[in-house]
């Protein structure tokens, strides 16, 4: 079969496997030799949006990438520093005929794509590009009137009766072109750091199959009534997955669709709708941040835009926030398994981002930015769509008015207080019981633990005084 190009290059960028990875397979099947390319970030020791633990679950990716891609037959070729000037320099050396690519979902992402874009152009060769990361980009689904939703609802409803992609088959031969140049994999220290975390979860796409093999035959159909259970392992934990794309979410969607098929009841049956449906809302806020990108830098709904947020060094309380040392034993313990593990729960995301928010006052950005440097999973759309909803400034967002009280929080979704014990180890001897009302005059919960910080009945009738004097103007 005549293939269309001698020699292309597949950029990796956010879709690091070999199975259903829809640029390579068209890459592959339409060039006689692929240079397969990773482009490493040069800035070194600090950025707002990522931090060591993240890069080293993509460093545990590249390493397992540059293995897969090799026993296919070829070789993943690294380079490091601005991407569109490594790709034209890759395209010179190698004599190229196309790039091919997987389209970014965030306008960071985008800006590079027409840069890119542009180069082809210049130099005369093919640029390709396919949509990957998600089931259905941001103008796929779309009001009667052609408009972009605003409400995750009546959106979901609409995504769900779209048909849906099919996956491609796993690549299993890779014709590299031979002798090109390429940087070592890269440690943690290739961005400043020190030493990379103990990582909870394994990286790569072998583990990223387990896990999704794990969630389909033991998470998803209990997935409706357990998965606020905070102490319970009741989430399909596929985030990070699907973020550095050792996932593909068409296989995710469709697998899932198989189980639903074979769901033995009702429960079974809503638990893996539940599931499915926080994808859709993946998507959701991925079209939000498409159709409206300020959406990083101010508030979805403009009408709060000025709303009065206190100073973040105002008593440290952002840096308590941070350290888990609020004397809110729930906020706490969210906090503190974020720190470890680079990973929280998310009921316990919606409850911290709450609090920083409306017992303290402190503008969501100083969350988001924190959540975005630790979580491994952090995707900017979803990340900035579950801060703005939790602080009421953003799409489909909890009314201003809706203020999630951390004690009776405890008390639905941590009631024996096994999470907090295992996150907050001084009150590993405290009753459980204790944990669902603050504590009374000088009553502390254990010597060891900190007093609450605030009084939380105090500080929402301080948020509801401020939105509705703001409202009033």
């Amino acid at each position: 079969m005549n293939k269309s190009y001698k020699r292309s290059i597949h950029w990796f960028r956010r879709d690091l496997r070999l199975s259903d990875n829809t640029a390579l397979s068209h890459a592959v099947g339409q060039s006689e030799e692929i240079v397969a390319v990773y482009i490493l970030s040069s800035w070194k020791q600090s950025h707002n949006w990522t931090g060591p633990g993240r890069q080293a679950f993509l460093c545990g990716c590249l390493e397992s990438l540059q293995k897969n891609v090799e026993h296919a037959g070829g070789e993943l070729i690294l380079r490091t520093g601005d991407q569109v000037k490594q790709l034209e320099k890759l395209i010179k050396e190698t004599e190229a005929e196309a790039v091919f690519l997987n389209r970014d979902p965030d306008p960071f992402g985008q800006e590079i794509e027409k840069r890119v874009k542009s180069l082809c152009r210049e130099i005369g060769i093919d640029y390709v590009d396919y949509q990957d990361a998600v089931l259905h980009e941001k103008d796929e689904v779309l009001t009667g009137g052609g408009d972009a939703y605003k409400v995750y609802t009546p959106y979901s409803k609409n995504w769900f009766k779209q048909e849906k992609p099919e996956g491609r088959h796993t690549v299993r031969t890779i014709h590299s072109v031979k002798g090109v140049e390429s940087d070592t994999l890269p440690s943690v220290s290739h961005w400043g750091y020190e030493k990379a975390p103990d990582l909870w979860i394994e990286p790569g796409e072998k583990a990223a199959r387990q896990r999704l093999k794990h969630a389909l035959e033991s998470v998803v159909f209990g997935y409706q009534e357990d998965r606020n259970d905070l102490s319970a392992m009741a989430t399909s934990h596929l985030g990070a997955d699907l973020r550095w794309g050792t996932l593909s979410v068409r296989e995710v969607y469709h697998r899932s669709a198989e189980v639903l098929n074979d769901a033995p009841d009702k429960a079974a049956r809503d638990g893996v709708q539940a599931f499915q449906k926080q994808l859709a809302w993946r998507e959701f806020y991925m079209a939000i941040l498409g159709h409206f990108p300020q959406v990083l830098d101010t508030d979805f709904n403009e009408q709060w835009e000025g709303l009065h947020w206190d100073d973040p060094r105002k008593d440290d309380r952002l840096q308590r926030w941070k350290d888990g040392r609020t004397g809110f034993p729930i906020v706490d313990a969210g906090m503190r398994q974020l720190r470890e593990l680079g990973y929280m729960h998310n009921r316990a995301r919606m409850i911290t981002a709450m609090f920083l928010t409306k017992d303290l006052h402190i503008h969501w950005r100083e969350g988001e930015a924190h959540f975005m440097q630790h979580l491994l999973d952090g995707e900017i759309a979803n990340n900035n769509g579950g801060w703005q909803w939790s602080a009421g400034t953003g799409a489909d967002a909890a009314p201003y008015f809706r203020i999630q009280n951390p004690w009776t929080q405890t008390e639905r979704f941590d009631p024996q207080g096994e999470y907090i014990k295992k996150w907050v180890p001084e009150l590993e001897k405290v009753d459980p019981k204790r944990f669902r009302k603050p504590p009374e005059g000088s009553e502390k919960l254990c010597g060891a633990y900190v007093e609450p910080m605030v009084d939380h009945s105090a500080e929402r009738d301080e948020t509801l005084r401020r939105f509705k004097q703001h409202k009033e103007g």
